[in-house]
C-alpha cells in the first residue's frame, strides 16, 4: 500500500506546476476583480466594493476569462514566473500564500473539497459588491472598503 501523496502545491514550485494545477489554486473569491486604489508612495492598496463589470457577482467567476486581458488591460494576471503584482492580491489569495511560503487556508477548495466554503466563510465578494457597470469611475473613493 502506497503512502499518502503530498498535495502538488506543497511539493512543486510554481514554475513546475502545469497550467491546470496553477488554475486550480484559484479559490474563486473574486477579490482580485475588485477595483483598487494604490498609494503611489507607500504602495498601500485599498479595496473598493466595486467589481469589474465582467465578474459574475453571484458566482465570483469571470464572464470573459479567456479574453479578460484583451478587454480589461488592468486585469491582474499572476503567472508562475511573474509575481510583480502579487501585492495587489488579498492576503488570503492562494497565489500570494504560496509566494509568501504560507499554507493554503482551511476553506480553500483544494483543502476542504467544497468550492462553496469560500462563499459561506465570507471570504468571497459574493453578495458584498456592485458591478463597475453601475457606477461612475470618478466615484471609486466613495466605495472604499474598511479592510480586505
Amino acid at each position: 500500500m502506497k503512502g499518502k501523496q503530498e498535495p502538488f502545491w506543497e511539493t512543486k514550485t510554481p514554475s513546475d506546476m502545469s497550467a491546470e494545477e496553477w488554475e486550480l489554486l484559484c479559490d474563486h473569491c473574486g477579490q482580485c476583480c475588485l477595483y483598487k486604489i494604490e498609494d503611489e508612495t507607500t504602495k498601500e492598496v485599498q479595496y473598493t466594493s466595486i467589481a469589474c463589470q465582467y465578474l459574475d457577482i453571484d458566482t465570483c467567476q469571470c464572464k470573459i476569462y479567456d479574453q479578460r486581458l484583451e478587454k480589461v488591460p488592468e486585469c491582474i494576471k499572476i503567472t508562475a514566473h511573474d509575481f510583480d503584482k502579487i501585492h495587489l492580491l488579498p492576503k488570503s489569495c492562494s497565489y500570494r500564500c504560496l509566494h509568501e511560503k504560507r499554507k493554503l487556508p482551511a476553506w480553500h477548495p483544494l483543502i476542504c473539497g467544497n468550492s462553496d466554503w469560500v462563499h459561506s466563510e465570507g471570504i468571497s465578494v459574493k453578495g458584498r459588491v456592485i458591478s463597475a457597470a453601475d457606477i461612475h469611475p470618478d466615484d471609486l473613493e466613495a466605495y472604499l472598503m474598511e479592510d480586505e
